[in-house]
């Protein structure tokens, strides 16, 4: 028998939040034995929690984890943010903003990987200053990784060498066209592009956020939910 469709809710709200919806239901369980074995079993139980949540969430920033949000200078991207914001991160977290750019072909004119650097610095720098302003207790920081390889791999290997606990990444939303691309690719063995390819691949819980605008809200998509629609 399938599960109602608010335990999805509960149950996808509490892993962005970095919680356990089964740790409160066990510590219940447990008040009604011995009030001196259910506090052991209780600070035990915690502490195996928090050793699960740092093995699944990489090396996490003291006192909480680090969020990685995929940036650029798309309405998508923004999106994605404000929906991190809201739902995603907690005060004791860090937000790391990675932007990823593709070294360019020929090496037109006499710019500098840094100079490239410094003027994408400057292109997601107004996130940054959102960040600061909707959650100013929590430290953001700018990467900027350059590559030659796929955008989606480099995505991948930056989270983990960062030791990311969160991957959010902006969706565009799918025309049919797209679609039917997408499924020939994949019945090819091409990979569906850079979301499915960091969703897939990710250590850490990678999370695919598009803004749904008719009817407000957001969809969301994870290695275990496409499309799970969730109000703002």
């Amino acid at each position: 028998m399938g599960k109602p469709a608010g335990y999805w809710v509960n149950k996808i709200r509490t892993s962005f939040k970095g919680g356990s919806s089964s740790s409160k239901s066990s510590e219940d369980g447990s008040a009604s034995g011995s009030r001196k074995s259910g506090s052991k079993h209780s600070r035990s139980q915690k502490t195996e929690e928090s050793n699960k949540n740092v093995e699944a969430g990489g090396a996490q920033a003291e006192g909480g984890r680090k969020v990685m949000v995929v940036v650029d200078t798309t309405s998508q991207s923004k999106n994605a943010l404000q929906w991190a914001l809201t739902h995603c991160v907690q005060d004791e977290d860090n937000i790391t903003l990675l932007h990823v750019t593709k070294t360019p072909v020929g090496q037109g004119g006499d710019e500098t990987q840094r100079e490239r650097n410094s003027r994408a610095h400057e292109q997601v720098h107004p996130l940054k200053n959102l960040c600061q302003l909707k959650k100013p207790k929590v430290k953001t920081e700018i990467v900027v990784v350059e590559t030659a390889e796929e955008k989606g791999k480099a995505i991948v290997e930056e989270s983990k060498k960062q030791g990311a606990g969160v991957l959010v990444l902006g969706q565009r939303k799918r025309t049919s066209k797209w679609r039917v691309i997408w499924k020939w690719r994949t019945k090819a063995g091409m990979g569906g592009g850079v979301i499915e390819y960091c969703i897939h691949n990710s250590d850490c819980m990678a999370i695919a956020v598009r803004k749904k605008s008719n009817t407000g809200g957001y969809l969301i998509t994870t290695k275990r939910h496409k499309d799970f629609w969730l109000l703002a």
